[in-house]
């Protein structure tokens, strides 16, 4: 989980690199590096931090030459170290190298190097690529031909990019995202469209198992047998370069605020794909949905929408857990993946494994480049533009916003869908944050939070915690109300805060019983709901809304919360500790 990029062009790299770098931050943050090309030589300057930090301490970008490469890194092998940190040279300097993923082999093959002379400096997977791209390279003296055999002999997922001595630039690529930017200037190589499109929106995908040398003649790509291959140029959408923050403090509250926009931009223009999906779905003898962390917990909504509305079994699966579960697809399978990113290692494991029993897939995405969408028989895309916050928000109401309207299709309009009033809704919320604010001050020095919810509103009460358990670091747990006394009771003390999600609607009475048990122990009562009691400590007023539409608003103030709360205890709600945007590894 990390981010890489190259460029080879007319103008100095260094800035180039480094300002790429910045717009992926979220992919990986706990280190940065640049390496350039100058004067028949590599330089290498890198550190433990933020690319603004490390950038101000050790000038990255007046580093100089035309050609460059750069990476933030999301530690897997090796801890947060200088010495850990990308580019990583190769023994003899002559060529450096960023790479993201996991090489599965990288021990065998570091033992091998060192025993014919190479030495490593570093605890990482990834100087084992750069040691053997030299050894190959010292072989053959091609670049071609080092490519080749280096790729022949890596095992795992990777994505990496090389400068080598005379200024080329290589790249491969196997199940990790990287693409190449065609521009005026020169060439662009990178994990994520975000590192180069200020400068161009021409781009080349590359395919799995395919490599890519570029040079001062052009561009070059080949199959991993050195065999060549022709790729179109294609334009992405200018809308991706519109990742700033504005006039907001960060990323995450600006992707909360443009909630009331994103939940009717939501699947919009597709309703070709949502009528093929509906079809799929009818004629489906096993309907599945997976997906991870925020995803997950939309599937979890779905389970609910499509059994309550449409009459339809579906069975929500965690991603991760797919390869350890039994034979579930087969031909007459259906299975809805959901991802904002759409590479999520977890994500795609799970789809290769169902496409592979015959299962057909669907998926419902943000980035519709992704690798998740080239999987799949057909894709929804969630239109809500890039969404930088490490912890997901305004991806997961456009998630649930599509699943409704399938569910809706499904039961031939039963739900009686009115998106305007969803976004009306939301803009009522987050036109006041004064009192969401005041309750974030009280939440500073917890230790424990619950978040309750029955029926359709667990689910989000499991997202509710996991956007404070991201963003705050403070232990949150969501809980089914009717659960409360098979266990969770033993918990409920004068220290503890208890977060009630209680609409008015089916789920009401109960849930406000169980507010009562809770607060007979001692624990303060947080009410979410469009209705007051006097149980709740505190009450967040929600809008009053249909019953089936109130998990798209109900999550809006805990997303506040949670980010309010960041900020109380100073911890930076964009960037949290030891997570990254897209976990492209497993």
């Amino acid at each position: 989980m990390c981010s890489i990029i190259g460029y080879l062009g007319a103008n100095q790299a260094a800035p180039i690199l480094v300002r790429g770098l910045k717009r992926m931050e979220y992919r990986g943050y706990d280190s940065v590096g640049v390496a350039t090309f100058s004067e028949n030589q590599i330089s290498v300057r890198k550190g433990v931090g933020k690319v603004a930090e490390v950038n101000s301490a050790a000038q990255l970008d007046a580093l100089s030459g035309t050609v460059g490469i750069g990476h933030t890194r999301w530690a897997t092998h090796g801890v947060v170290t200088e010495s850990n940190a990308h580019p990583h040279p190769s023994s003899s300097g002559e060529l450096a190298i960023v790479h993201n993923g996991i090489i599965d082999n990288y021990a065998d093959l570091k033992k091998d190097l060192q025993q014919k002379g190479y030495v490593f400096k570093s605890e990482t997977d990834s100087e084992a690529i750069a040691n053997l791209l030299q050894y190959n390279f010292d072989q053959t003296k091609e670049i071609k031909k080092s490519m080749v055999s280096t790729v022949d002999q890596l095992k795992g997922n990777y994505a990496f990019v090389a400068v080598f001595e005379d200024g080329t630039l290589a790249a491969a690529r196997l199940h990790e995202p990287l693409i190449i930017g065609v521009g005026k200037g020169g060439y662009f190589i990178s994990s994520d469209v975000l590192g180069f499109i200020e400068h161009t929106d021409e781009v080349i995908y590359q395919d799995n198992r395919e490599f890519v040398i570029i040079n001062s003649t052009g561009i070059q790509i080949f199959d991993f047998e050195g065999n060549p291959v022709q790729h179109q140029i294609t334009k992405v959408s200018k809308e991706l370069a519109d990742a700033y923050k504005g006039d907001y403090a960060h990323f995450t509250l600006k992707e909360i605020s443009e909630q009331p926009i994103t939940i009717l931009k939501a699947g919009d223009n597709t309703k070709l794909e949502l009528d093929l999906i509906t079809e799929f779905v009818k004629h489906a003898k096993n309907l599945y949905i997976t997906g991870s962390g925020t995803s997950y917990n939309a599937a979890l909504v779905a389970k609910h929408l499509f059994s309550k509305y449409a009459k339809i079994k579906i069975e929500p699966l965690i991603s991760s857990e797919v390869q350890y579960s039994p034979n579930y697809f087969d031909h007459q399978s259906i299975l809805i993946a959901v991802s904002q990113s759409g590479e999520s290692a977890d994500v795609l494991e799970a789809v290769d494994i169902a496409k592979k029993d015959g299962a057909k897939i669907v998926s419902i995405v943000n980035i519709m480049t992704s690798s998740l969408v080239q999987r799949s028989s057909i894709s929804v895309g969630l239109n809500c533009g890039p969404e930088i916050g490490v912890a997901a928000t305004k991806s997961f109401t456009s998630q649930l916003a599509i699943l409704y309207k399938i569910a809706d299709k499904l039961c031939g309009g039963c739900m009686g869908l009115d998106f305007n009033k969803v976004s009306e809704s939301i803009y009522k919320i987050l036109s006041d944050h004064s009192k969401i604010q005041s309750i974030a001050k009280k939440l500073k020095d917890i230790s424990d939070i619950y978040v309750l919810g029955r029926g359709i509103h667990f689910p989000v009460a499991l997202e509710a915690s996991l956007k404070l358990k991201e963003i705050t670091y403070i232990h949150a747990e969501g809980l089914p109300g009717g659960e409360l006394k098979h266990g969770p009771l033993a918990l409920m003390d004068s220290n503890v805060y208890v977060i009630i999600i209680n609409p008015n609607d089916s789920t009401y009475t109960d849930t406000l019983a169980s507010a009562h048990e809770i607060k007979a122990r001692g624990a303060k009562i947080l009410g979410i709901s469009d209705r007051p009691n006097e149980v709740y400590d505190y009450w967040i007023e929600i809008p009053t809304i249909s019953e089936a539409l109130f998990p798209l608003i109900e999550i809006i103030p805990i997303q506040l919360l949670a980010y309010y709360s960041a900020i109380e205890k100073d911890t930076d709600p964009d960037y949290p500790r030891n997570l990254a945007k897209s976990v492209t590894v497993k």
